[in-house]
């Protein structure tokens, strides 16, 4: 039996695992990884790449377009 994939753990809440999530760029290449968050609803923590600038913590909110 396969294992599951492991992702690294959490160092905020140490309790869940940062997931990793892909977008595609302003010309439609696509960007791996440009997000990574914690499972762990209660914990919140990402950290993603906005225009080649690294930030984390921010409020993760409902996109729409």
């Amino acid at each position: 039996m396969a294992d599951e994939a492991e992702f690294p753990k959490c160092l905020k809440c140490e309790r869940g695992q940062l997931l990793p999530f892909s977008d595609y760029g302003r010309e439609g290449a696509p960007i791996r990884y440009k997000a990574w968050v914690c499972s762990n609803p209660d914990c919140g923590f990402n950290i993603r790449i906005d225009n080649g600038e690294i930030t984390f913590g921010r409020t993760i909110g409902q996109s729409y377009k």
